[in-house]
């Protein structure tokens, strides 16, 4: 699983290093990469496995293929997605666009999300967090533990 956040920088040649926990989890599923797209409820960097997304592909594919959401769907996410093999070092390189949408000049935020994560430019994350936690405590009830 994606667990806890990591800060990172960019270095000159725009690469960023994944967190090695991160890599360790996509390695165990047989993956030597990630694969990033905008996300379309902040402006982060979603971030997941090759698997993950072919899940989401699949989950798509299961509307009518004449049903707006299909396309809409589609078009926000599969479209927008770019697979980033890690370099020997562990590096990606993010797009010009990715960096864009989030908003990201040098430093961000790599946030563990479960079976995903999301990269955050770190004053977004830090306003983004404040509220979610407010949002989580009163919705705490609607938790169910068993």
């Amino acid at each position: 699983m994606f667990l806890s956040t990591y800060e990172n920088k960019l270095d000159k040649k725009w690469r960023v290093s994944v967190p090695a926990s991160f890599r360790s989890y996509l390695s165990s599923m047989g993956y030597n990469g990630v694969v990033c797209y905008p996300s379309f409820n902040n402006p982060s960097i979603e971030g997941c496995s090759q698997n993950r997304i072919e899940k989401l592909s699949d989950s798509i594919d299961s509307l009518s293929p004449f049903e707006e959401k299909r396309d809409i769907f589609a078009t926000s996410v599969l479209s927008e997605s770019i697979n980033l093999q890690f370099d020997s070092e562990g590096r990606i390189s993010l797009s010009k666009k990715l960096l864009n949408h989030a908003k990201i000049k040098e430093t961000m935020l790599f946030v563990g999300q479960g079976k995903t994560f999301q990269i955050w430019e770190p004053k977004l994350f830090e306003k983004f967090k404040m509220k979610a936690r407010k949002k989580a405590n009163l919705n705490r009830a609607s938790l169910k533990w068993e």
